[in-house]
């Protein structure tokens, strides 16, 4: 690590992929700003991520929000891409040394990059933050991916994470989900839905089906036509579909019609800016797993969880690596409990689908079950300030002089 001089930014990296990972490192880089703003500390911060981070203030080296799949056949199409991209950073950073690097979760790319930057500087500040969840899932006989040997600290975003972590050597602090930082901006239901030109004898059903352009093939296809078995049930209900991003829309609109589906498809630009609403107005979602199932646990929205790979992929999964995981929710998975429906596989049937949308808009016991298991998810969250103190804890091992994070209770002696 080069020690800088007063006048001299410290220069940190950030590298990350898919839209959450933009998201979520949109706010770690606005957080980091101003802790070192109020530290006096000059920082620059080169990405590796998305247009979210740029517009918080990074410099991006490049957009890795489309270089991502789940799968082995699906993910070879970025393969050659990926390692290019690969190619360019490490030549980048041999030209521009580096005070630390944030590593925000994209396993396979992020491990990668770990175990090169730790090879090239034995010294090198490697932090973090929102790791895999390898505490949840196993492969073959178990183990851990070997983040822990090349990161100088892990910012856990759940409690059993950090218990894991810890156990195995890793210096970690508990900083709590960042989700917990946004949901105290949620609006008022009543203000949100007459933002969206709601039917006050309406209820809304969100349907986010795909981040990721296999998903598009995959899952799409069962939740318009569960929507629609949902919508004969319902006539009334509204449902609007947020485009993941903004080269997914025509295809879903296509798809849409042809269902003949009564549908509202939003562009990503206005599903981003209007995505607080629509969380907020809605009472059902069918989505994919992934971290917006725990968005939608604190916006108190009842929620079908679904996932679907390729035959082959799954096949080898399960056959092949015994691929082992109690839940793909992470709010069945920090819970520990089937709190919301999943189907996986042959079971994301669009009758499965509508069978359990039903039974969550219209049976009061199924519908309070739900919200009183998301009640509980919350206490394993955290509490707001999260950014905040990754941010702290991220500049405090950069900068030892500018101590002042405040250390959980998973911190390493």
């Amino acid at each position: 690590m080069v020690e800088p001089s007063p006048l001299t930014p410290l220069r940190l990296l950030i590298s990350t992929g898919e839209i959450s990972g933009d998201l979520q490192g949109s706010w770690l880089v606005k957080a980091l700003r101003e802790e070192a703003a109020a530290r006096k500390l000059p920082l620059c911060i080169h990405a590796l991520g998305g247009p979210l981070m740029e517009q918080a203030g990074a410099q991006l080296l490049a957009n890795t929000t489309s270089l991502s799949a789940i799968g082995l056949w699906e993910a070879l199409p970025f393969v050659v891409p990926t390692l290019r991209l690969q190619a360019r950073v490490n030549a980048w950073i041999k030209t521009a040394p580096l005070d630390g690097v944030v590593l925000i979760d994209y396993m396979g790319p992020n491990v990668n990059l770990g175990l090169k930057l730790r090879q090239m500087d034995p010294d090198l500040p490697i932090s973090y933050y929102i790791a895999p969840q390898e505490w949840a899932f196993r492969v073959g006989e178990g183990g851990t991916t070997r983040l822990i040997g090349f990161s100088s600290q892990i910012l856990a975003v759940f409690p059993e994470e950090a218990r894991f972590y810890k156990a195995r050597g890793a210096v970690v602090h508990w900083v709590g989900h960042p989700l917990m930082d946004i949901i105290s901006q949620r609006p008022p239901r009543a203000a949100a839905r007459a933002r969206l030109n709601l039917r006050e004898d309406s209820k809304l059903l969100l349907l986010l089906p795909a981040s990721r352009s296999q998903e598009i093939r995959y899952l799409l296809p069962p939740l318009l036509e569960g929507a629609a078995q949902l919508q004969r049930h319902h006539p009334t209900l509204q449902v609007i579909i947020p485009a993941g991003r903004q080269a997914f829309a025509p295809a879903i609109r296509q798809q849409v019609q042809n269902m003949g589906l009564m549908a509202t498809v939003l562009d990503a630009q206005e599903a981003h800016q209007c995505k607080a609403e629509l969380f907020a107005a809605a009472d059902l979602a069918l989505t994919k797993s992934g971290t917006v199932n725990l968005e939608l646990a604190l916006y108190g929205v009842p929620q079908v969880v679904g996932y679907r790979l390729s035959r082959p992929t799954a096949w080898i999964a399960n056959h092949v690596l015994n691929f082992q995981v109690p839940f793909i929710s992470p709010v069945n998975l920090v819970l520990n409990e089937p709190l919301v429906p999943e189907l996986l596989q042959n079971g994301l049937t669009p009758s499965a689908i509508a069978d359990h949308g039903h039974a969550l808009l219209t049976h009061d016991m199924v519908r309070q079950t739900v919200l009183d298991g998301y009640g509980r998810l919350r206490s394993q969250l955290g509490e707001p300030g999260v950014t905040q103190r990754a941010a702290r804890a991220i500049l405090d091992g950069l900068h030892p002089s500018q101590q002042g994070a405040t250390l959980s209770p998973f911190t390493r002696s």
